[in-house]
């Protein structure tokens, strides 16, 4: 696993929106971006903005916070403390 952050945020993206059966196409239209732009953020090419990652999230219905949330290098989900 890369410790670069557009790739891990782009694996955590496509995690979850395969966890619903969505495809890169679903949610593009229900976020009112690209497919293009989300495959490549999901590939860790873009470096995604905020209103985006905004626009992602509420197409998922879920809060940012939630995709931001990046893997670990163990292949879990990493827990920061405060």
């Amino acid at each position: 696993m890369t410790n670069d952050p557009c790739s891990q945020f782009g694996l955590r993206l496509s995690e979850i929106r395969k966890s619903r059966g969505w495809s890169q196409e679903r949610l593009a239209s229900e976020s009112g971006l690209a497919r293009s732009y989300v495959g490549g953020v999901e590939r860790g090419q873009r470096n995604i903005a905020l209103r985006n990652i905004c626009k992602l999230a509420g197409a998922l219905g879920l809060s940012p916070s939630v995709l931001l949330v990046l893997p670990d290098n163990s292949g879990g989900i990493a827990i920061r403390p405060n």
